[in-house]
């Protein structure tokens, strides 16, 4: 391990390039703590890789230079005036015998691959383990991670991505304009496929199943599954295309395969499942198994990623669930009705855009997943959704901003597409509105602010 001197934010790319270079497996980490940073981005390094607590037989010199993690950078920056987290032990004696100087920093941490293989859980236990219960930080946080080819190549990662959903959905420029089943939970499959036959009749391109429904005895998977694909079928006869229906079937891995097999049979085109209550290897599991696009929902992301003294970035955490094979990840919305800031939407958003890793022999592997910007969504958001992202490469979901319109359900479809139109020609609002009235009517509906 190094890191006795503190290197500049400015080197930290270059630094995190070299470590892909070398095949290894970086981490971008900010922490907290009252304890010298050098020493503090050691222990990390140590507890996540070769490190003992005290010498014990058999830790060599050759063993540590082999398997232990290297700080490659700190980057300091200013201090915190006191602890954000509880339970942080600062050193036995502060210099002078004040108080902890509480620091902060990013830190650049690399690991051979040879630590773990090319394996998405073990990854999550080196990058985003125990290292979160140190005592020596009162504050620690998971902000990008970066992944050697040699390690991507033994993940399968999107099946269908970004140019499969397009063509299977049957819309090669737009986004995917989308919409929630709801209520979310309580429907019978005769009243789910009456709604999705309203959304059908209405132009709509993309479907979900909210992640509360999988298989409860009000709605059985099979029987909604056979209810809702009979009637999309009708009306891909109708629109010569068929409107893409993402069913969540989360569950067990033997049963996740065989709603999988159900969906495939009846004519399915997508499937869902809740990235966190599966985990990685319930999504890899689907992922091997699957002929279907995977549609992963984060409900629960909340839990790592909200606070900003403790976590995991969505920019770092999406990496590990692309490379098992999800096609769609949920990135939120501009001014959802959650706790995310926009920053944080958009950021995430171009994270899922950008190829896992761009040392990557194969050019055909293009492991791009596509986002899902859903939360309070409407017309209105479209212009400053690709403006942000510079990418019309999404599924935009609304729900109330579809089914509220007040004019129904085919105006909340086409306010949403007309508005993306006049967003990517450049078009101001008020000009766009002034032509379709689908757009007028949702502005009065929802408000522009």
């Amino acid at each position: 391990m190094t890191g006795d001197s503190v290197t500049g934010d400015s080197m930290m790319g270059e630094l995190a390039a070299r470590a892909l270079a070398d095949g290894r497996i970086w981490a971008r980490y900010w922490i907290e703590t009252p304890w010298p940073l050098a020493k503090a981005a050691e222990v990390l390094a140590g507890e996540q890789s070769a490190g003992t607590f005290v010498p014990v037989p058999g830790h060599t010199p050759e063993l540590q230079a082999a398997a232990g993690a290297r700080v490659e950078a700190i980057a300091e920056q200013p201090d915190a005036p006191g602890p954000s987290l509880p339970g942080c032990r600062p050193p036995s004696m502060a210099p002078g015998g004040g108080a902890p100087r509480w620091r902060r920093a990013e830190i650049l941490v690399s690991w051979p691959l040879a630590n773990l293989g090319a394996s998405l859980p073990n990854l999550q236990a080196t990058v985003a383990g125990n290292l979160f219960e140190l005592s020596q930080f009162s504050g620690l946080r998971l902000l990008d991670l970066g992944l050697p080819p040699a390690f991507l190549d033994g993940c399968p990662g999107p099946g269908f991505g970004i140019p499969g959903t397009r063509r299977l959905a049957g819309v090669p420029r737009l986004p995917l304009i989308g919409t929630i089943i709801k209520p979310s939970i309580g429907l019978s499959p005769a009243a789910t496929a009456a709604l999705v036959d309203r959304l059908c009749e209405g132009g709509i391109d993309f479907i979900k199943d909210d992640e509360l429904q999988a298989d409860g005895p009000h709605c059985p998977f099979d029987a909604r599954v056979a209810a809702v694909m009979g009637v999309v079928e009708r009306h891909a006869d109708r629109l010569g295309r068929k409107p893409m229906v993402a069913f969540n079937l989360t569950g067990e891995p033997d049963e996740m395969r065989r709603r999988h097999d159900t969906v495939l049979a009846a004519g399915g085109t997508c499937v869902m499942a809740s990235m966190h209550s599966v985990g990685l290897a319930g999504m890899l599991a689907l992922r091997r198994h699957a002929q279907l696009p995977i549609h992963a929902h984060r409900n629960g992301w909340g839990l790592f990623g909200r606070s900003p003294a403790v976590g995991v970035s969505y920019v770092a955490w999406q990496q590990l669930f692309r490379a098992a094979g999800a096609d769609h990840l949920h990135v939120n919305g501009l001014r959802n009705k959650f706790a995310e800031d926009d920053a944080s939407v958009l950021a995430s958003a171009r994270a899922c855009l950008t190829p896992l890793s761009a040392g990557r022999d194969d050019a055909a592997q293009d492991d791009r997943a596509m986002p899902v910007f859903s939360s309070g969504q409407w017309a209105g958001m479209a212009a400053d959704t690709f403006a942000g992202l510079g990418s019309a490469d999404l599924i935009h979901a609304a729900g109330g901003g579809i089914v509220a319109h007040p004019d129904g359900v085919a105006a909340g479809v086409r306010s949403l597409r007309l508005a993306w139109e006049a967003a990517l020609a450049g078009e101001a609002w008020d000009d766009a509105a002034r032509r379709h009235p689908e757009l007028a009517r949702a502005a009065e509906a929802f408000g522009r602010g």
